[in-house]
């Protein structure tokens, strides 16, 4: 191990799928609570909080979320947010600052509050893209998901295939809003098209619920009850925004973020026993796959056949179901599964002898990426 190296030593969970009974800030303390006991820690030994604010409701920050937990006085504080990519960034944050000796243990956390919320952000963009149709998230993918179809000749059953393998994983997840729902390619097929080419299977899920975590040094977790996960390298990656503005529809910052994040785990990608990468739609994880470098530009659509992703296959991804079938938390399914994976908790859904695993986040119109690989 590293000297600096630090490890993910706690992770808390609330409730998700539909939470009308509960509010924003009660699904942050909640989850926070939990992360922090799971951590065999007291709030008083968080001395760092990092927050994404809830786009839903962000009247809850990181210093009411720190009044709510009865911490004295911290290091660190602050809202980080680049979107679906904060969870990842958060985390690289959280060990900079504890490296450079700010910190012991900082804690991140995230609420989505969107399946019973009065009104959904995810709905409407504002500005120049309106004429475009870019009404939301899926439609600005979807115009991404078409330009590399037209590009490589990427066809709506690729796409399915992932919807339906990860559908699969969220069979064998009994925390998955989609569990006792099994789908078939024909499903697929047959649902609405949301955006062209994507169909309502090819998008995530609205969800409520929150995931928090709590980041450490090497030497502290060994202490922790849990198994430490140790962040072993990591990357981030950030285009523009505005679809319109960018030279290329199909690059997004998964390539520079994934390239820094090998670089400084200094392994390769045959070393990876599980992903959990970000899957907003689809298309996300076919392209994240080939920036990556699991292969080669526009091969993402043959790649993802066969069951090359599959609990059995060459590279399971997803096992949770993802957020395109477990729940939508901004990103917060994929560390909190890769980290369970390599503590070997996920039961019938876990990887056999995972040590290695990379989990990806991304936010926007894909526009922003990170990477944590993370080890046992």
């Amino acid at each position: 191990m590293s000297q600096k190296e630090c490890a993910i030593v706690g992770l808390g969970y609330t409730p998700q799928g539909k939470c009308p009974d509960w509010s924003v800030r009660e699904l942050f303390l909640e989850a926070s609570v939990n992360a922090i006991k799971d951590a065999g820690m007291k709030p008083h030994d968080i001395d760092g909080i990092l927050v994404e604010l809830c786009w839903t409701d962000p009247t809850t920050q990181n210093w009411s979320l720190q009044m709510d937990l009865g911490i004295p006085e911290l290091s660190l504080s602050a809202v980080y947010d680049s979107m679906g990519a904060s969870p990842g960034c958060q985390m690289q944050v959280a060990q900079w600052a504890i490296q450079n000796g700010i910190c012991k243990n900082v804690l991140c956390a995230f609420v989505e509050k969107s399946a019973t919320a009065p009104a959904v952000p995810y709905r409407m963009s504002a500005g120049p893209g309106l004429a475009y149709g870019l009404h939301g998230a899926m439609h600005g993918i979807a115009l991404a998901a078409m330009r590399h179809k037209m590009l490589y000749g990427t066809t709506s059953e690729q796409l399915g295939e992932v919807a339906v393998t990860f559908r699969k994983h969220a069979q064998l997840n009994p925390k998955a809003q989609m569990y006792g729902k099994p789908m078939t390619l024909a499903d697929h097929q047959n649902s609405r098209i949301i955006a062209e080419p994507l169909h309502l299977f090819d998008c995530c899920l609205v969800s409520d619920g929150g995931r928090a975590a709590v980041i450490t040094s090497g030497d502290r977790a060994k202490d922790c009850p849990q198994p430490p996960v140790y962040i072993m390298g990591y990357g981030q990656g950030h285009v523009k925004m505005d679809l319109i503005e960018r030279n290329t529809l199909v690059d997004t910052g998964a390539g520079v973020s994934g390239a820094h994040a090998f670089r400084t785990a200094g392994i390769q990608h045959k070393d990876i026993d599980v992903l959990g990468l970000y899957d907003a739609t689809t298309h996300n994880i076919i392209t994240q796959l080939e920036e990556l470098g699991f292969c080669e530009r526009g091969e993402g659509g043959p790649f993802v056949e066969n069951g090359r992703l599959s609990i059995d296959g060459e590279f399971p991804t997803n096992l949770s179901g993802g957020m395109l079938s477990e729940t939508y938390l901004q990103g917060w399914t994929g560390i909190p599964e890769i980290v369970s994976q390599l503590r070997g908790h996920c039961g019938d859904r876990q990887v056999k002898d995972a040590k290695i695993g990379l989990v990806t986040n991304q936010g926007g119109y894909i526009a922003f990426h990170s990477t944590l690989i993370l080890r046992r």
